[in-house]
């Protein structure tokens, strides 16, 4: 063929009829800014199957306007004038294709998506740009916590901040999966290795980091181990406790266990929550 022949690049079926501009290749190049929004896109994306668009949703603005700059496109965003929530579709097969070929985000992909292959280098911005869109903190509690359907994905997870010396932990919650991160200084450390080199980010969840007063060569490490199998303990000796006194501020003080951590484990554990009502409607 003629254009081959001369080495013109080809576009995708469709672009040339595209109403907005976009920077297609996008996702074949790895930089701190595409990372952050691969995660983002794990997190929080839609892929569409009937069509060639990725759908992003957030209450924020101004994270979808940094995303549509760095992508290099003019499509303006949607505001849902029910719930308040602005959605950035993008339209793009190259986009579509890379996002479920390269980087294996698929449509329907809530209970099946794997964790993507990302250099060391940029594993943290992808990090930040998953905790962005499905994550929260809450510094009165010093917790961290993802969500998520995909077991692997979770599991991925967890190992990944584990390897970066942060005590994380994967809980099993009937239909979904929660990797849970607490303390006052794990947290601390986390928001610095997430944020290192930041450049795209919610500003609510970077601000519940600064919260903390002290610095990190202040805070203490924690004294007690942050297992699964340890903190199963825990929870099984606050329930024996609790069968004795029936006093939930008691139980407490005898064990050493904040009453933040208990409200959080009745959060994030089925389990122990149906345990203690139980033993509680005794």
């Amino acid at each position: 063929m003629v254009l081959s022949d001369n080495n013109v690049p080809r576009r995708a079926i469709g672009s040339w009829k595209r109403k907005y501009d976009i920077t297609e290749d996008y996702f074949k190049t790895w930089s701190n800014n595409m990372a952050y929004i691969l995660g983002f896109i794990a997190a929080d994306g839609v892929i569409q199957k009937e069509n060639q668009c990725v759908s992003i949703s957030q209450k924020e603005n101004y994270i979808l306007e940094d995303i549509k700059q760095e992508l290099n496109t003019n499509q303006p965003l949607y505001r849902n004038k029910k719930t308040g929530v602005y959605m950035l579709n993008i339209n793009s097969k190259v986009i579509k294709d890379d996002l479920m070929n390269i980087h294996g985000i698929m449509p329907c992909k809530s209970f099946n998506i794997e964790f993507p292959l990302v250099p060391e280098e940029y594993l943290h911005h992808f990090v930040r740009g998953y905790f962005d869109g499905d994550g929260y903190v809450k510094y009165e509690t010093y917790t961290v916590s993802f969500v998520g359907g995909s077991y692997n994905f979770m599991n991925s997870l967890n190992q990944v901040l584990q390897n970066h010396n942060l005590p994380a932990d994967l809980l099993n919650q009937n239909k979904h999966y929660r990797v849970i991160l607490t303390g006052r200084k794990p947290i601390q450390l986390f928001s610095k290795w997430i944020y290192k080199d930041k450049d795209i980010y919610l500003h609510r969840k970077y601000e519940e980091f600064q919260k903390e007063s002290l610095s990190l060569d202040q805070l203490k490490d924690r004294k007690l181990k942050r297992t699964q199998a340890a903190v199963k303990q825990r929870k099984q000796n606050f329930l024996k406790e609790y069968m004795k006194n029936k006093c939930i501020a008691k139980t407490c003080s005898i064990l050493e266990i904040k009453e933040p951590t208990f409200k959080s484990w009745l959060k994030n554990d089925n389990q122990f929550k149906k345990d203690y009502e139980r033993i509680h409607s005794l």
